[in-house]
């Protein structure tokens, strides 16, 4: 098929180009109005019970779907003629409304309640609608009745909660779509120009790239028709799409080069290239795809959104390398060097053109030489060092995303903090339980299970059907009149144990600990709650997903290799190099030094945002895994396979791509970096953590841990069973390459 597509580029190039560009134009006329059709959550567990309670809320009792807060701010007090008129119009607008289940104010509600719905200092008092729609459609009717909300003389309205942090997410995330378009593209063309040299042959990995971007938009567009998508997915898809374009347009423009170098004719070099470094183009690109396609078998969408991405921006990405690239390189003929900037740099500095040495001459041949001469202390000191960066990571909190993930202007953000800081009440704090079946429940039974509630540690007060509660006694008349209807009741259990925090969580125990009434089945809700089972969700997955992603790069290093050895290695190399990622984002973002980035240290991590990382940067680590060993099994193969063959083998193969890893991860570093501008931190977090990873592994790992574990382990590195070699010879993909004039020569 390689050398098919290379013969194909070499007798028709324009109409490769001509077609490829057609395609791109279709999808990017398709595929750029996506935006209009995505999501913000998907962080929920939709097998969850506070998603089956919080559903049954919005069906049974029109709580709706997500809840919009207003708050009503005046310096005269909520009580003062001006601030009631205005909460009143707020209250009268959102009545009128389709889309508003159910709305309270402190304005509309009785006085125990209400309480609950002013500020502490009496100056703001809120404003509480349900709005229908689910997550998608809610986000959109909140935004347009917004747009009807007046102005008040002497009173200033803010909106807030979980619909219009969603809401503000998005808009917040096209904005960062943008500055992050404007860093990563100018910052990559001139790595590119430094890596490539010529301005022609720096353009067209950026070329692949936007090919890889708009294909996969097409396909998030058309996946938007069958199901919801997280709009965080497309930051994803450029990050992802820019940095395996450079990846794999580098290392088949570099092994051209190579191929150039060592005397082959201009057919023979691209053919040669497509069969070894196209090959290993889609072998990674394979790699990469399994690893994130482990995404889909978590029930968040959120999770699912970015395997949709990752599979379909790799796949567009290895194939216009695959096809794009060799065409580009007929076309350009000796045109590809041209335009060489450091040419002129050297000419404006007065430096001789560097000399091309025989490969056993250049640095990176020098390094790995040197490294495996002192292969473990350099292992044991790089391992301990990886092992203490990521010794934060014990510590390592769950949360919930909430305003909080806006930057300190977004209203949604600074109604969220007066909530958590200037309310005797924090609504965000409430625990619901449901009875989604209450016809065997009697009152009585009701109101005893209600009064245990409230003998809980950390409960100020239980509202029910039947009446409200504290420290078990009776205080007060019910609070929600309609909480027992259609054979279904709820409660409303007020907690003033922090969010996310160990009294949270031994509250949350003790409230399911407690008998339920008539034995009946009760599930709870609240962020409290949501945030347990998100965590759950995700942590009893992993285990089998972590199993589908070590089975899957286990069985594709093989079928590479034949050695049961590499692949482990593999494996536990990649594990260390996250290890330390994964530490430094709890000593940042969770602890908050370095001023968190900018952004604010809530104390917690989000485990969603955790696990794309980890699949993400796991495939990246495999990306850079198969272009090196991919190039050292094949000096192993045409070698004698002796112990000191071995040896060669590695610092061979680490010389000729040594220079390609690390200007990959350099470019993948830069364009992953620039998600560190993003105002929404958790995207923020995952930038910084994906460009560590990167940069961890391409340096410490690739160019350290590799050669010193590969020096020590010897011809161990490429041993199977029996059996297995035998299957590797049937079914194994490595191609046996002489390559006795590349072993001494060509250029670096």
């Amino acid at each position: 098929m390689l050398q098919t597509i290379a013969r194909m580029a070499i007798a028709a190039p324009r109409r490769v180009i001509a077609v490829a560009l057609l395609i791109m134009v279709g999808a990017a006329v398709f595929g750029i109005p996506v935006t209009k059709s995505l999501s913000t959550g998907g962080f929920r567990d939709p097998t969850s019970q506070s998603w089956h309670a919080s559903q049954l809320l919005s069906d049974k009792f029109g709580a709706g779907d997500m809840q919009l807060a207003l708050a009503v701010t005046s310096d005269a007090g909520v009580a003062s003629q001006s601030a009631r008129a205005a909460g009143n119009e707020l209250v009268a607008l959102l009545k009128r409304s389709p889309y508003v289940a159910d709305v309270k104010s402190a304005w509309t509600v009785p006085p125990p309640a209400a309480r609950a719905l002013v500020s502490e200092d009496g100056k703001t008092g809120l404003v509480v609608a349900g709005i229908t729609g689910g997550e998608t459609d809610a986000q959109q009717h909140a935004k347009d009745l917004l747009g009807f909300v007046p102005r008040f003389d002497g009173v200033t309205v803010k909106p807030g909660d979980e619909v219009i942090t969603y809401a503000q997410i998005i808009d917040q995330t096209e904005k960062d779509l943008l500055v992050m378009e404007a860093i990563a593209f100018p910052l990559s063309f001139i790595v590119l120009v430094w890596v490539f040299g010529g301005l022609l042959a720096a353009g067209l990995p950026l070329a692949v790239g936007v090919f890889a971007i708009l294909g996969s938009m097409a396909v998030m567009r058309a996946i938007t028709f069958a199901t919801e998508v997280s709009v965080f997915a497309l930051n994803l898809i450029l990050a992802m799409g820019l940095a395996l374009a450079v990846d794999y347009t580098l290392l088949i423009v570099s092994r051209f080069r190579d191929e150039l170098a060592a005397g082959a004719e201009r057919d023979k070099a691209l053919v040669r290239t497509m069969t070894t470094a196209g090959r290993t183009v889609l072998y990674s690109a394979t790699t990469v795809a399994l690893a994130m396609i482990a995404m889909v078998l978590f029930p968040m969408y959120f999770l699912k959104s970015f395997a949709y991405a990752g599979i379909a921006v790799v796949g567009f990405a290895a194939a216009a390398a695959a096809v794009v690239t060799p065409a580009a390189l007929v076309l350009l003929g000796d045109r590809l060097d041209s335009l060489d900037v450091r040419r002129v740099v050297r000419g404006v500095l007065g430096r001789p053109e560097p000399l091309h040495p025989a490969v056993e001459k250049t640095f990176w041949y020098g390094w790995t030489k040197a490294v495996m001469g002192r292969a473990i202390p350099i292992g044991v000191a790089v391992i301990a060092m990886l092992l203490v960066l990521g010794a934060p990571f014990l510590g390592v909190k769950w949360g919930f995303p909430d305003g909080r993930v806006l930057p300190v202007s977004a209203s949604a953000r600074q109604v969220g903090d007066e909530l958590r800081s200037g309310f005797s009440v924090n609504s965000l704090t409430n625990v619901i339980v449901v009875i989604p079946d209450a016809r065997a429940v009697t009152a009585a039974e009701l109101g005893f299970y209600a009064a245990q509630l409230s003998r809980v540690p950390d409960v100020s007060a239980v509202s029910s059907p039947v009446g409200t509660y504290a420290s078990g006694v009776l205080v007060g008349p019910p609070s929600a009149p309609t909480g027992w209807k259609d054979a279904s009741a709820y409660l409303t259990v007020n907690s003033t144990a922090p969010l996310y925090s160990q009294a949270s969580e031994t509250q949350l125990d003790r409230l399911h600990a407690i008998a339920t009434p008539g034995g009946a089945d009760v599930q709870m809700t609240g962020w409290a709650q949501i945030n347990r089972d998100s965590s759950h969700a995700v942590a009893s997955r992993l285990p089998i997903v972590l199993s589908v992603i070590a089975t899957i790069t286990f069985v594709l290093l093989f079928l590479l290799t034949g050695s049961v050895i590499l692949p482990l290695k593999a494996l536990m190399l990649n594990m260390l190099s996250l290890t330390a990622a994964f530490g430094a984002l709890v000593w940042i973002f969770q602890d908050g030094h370095l001023d968190g980035f900018g952004t604010t240290a809530t104390g917690t991590l989000i485990a969603s945002v955790l696990v794309l990382l980890f699949c993400l940067a796991f495939g990246l680590s495999m990306d850079y895994e198969v272009f090196l060993i991919s190039r050292i099994g094949e000096y192993w193969q045409a070698s004698g396979k002796t112990r000191a063959d071995n040896t060669e083998s590695v610092a061979l193969g680490l010389a000729r791509t040594g220079r390609v890893v690390t200007a990959a991860a350099l470019l993948m570093a830069v364009t992953f970096s620039s998600l560190a501008a993003a105002k929404v931190s958790l995207m923020c977090m995952f930038g910084v953590g994906v460009t560590l990873a990167v940069l961890v592994d391409a340096t410490l790992v690739r160019i350290l841990l590799v050669p010193a574990f590969m020096r020590v382990l010897g011809r161990l590195n490429w041993w199977a069973p029996a059996p297995l070699v035998r299957l590797h010879r049937r079914i194994g993909i490595a191609e046996h390459i002489e390559l006795p004039e590349l072993s001494r020569s060509a250029t670096q």
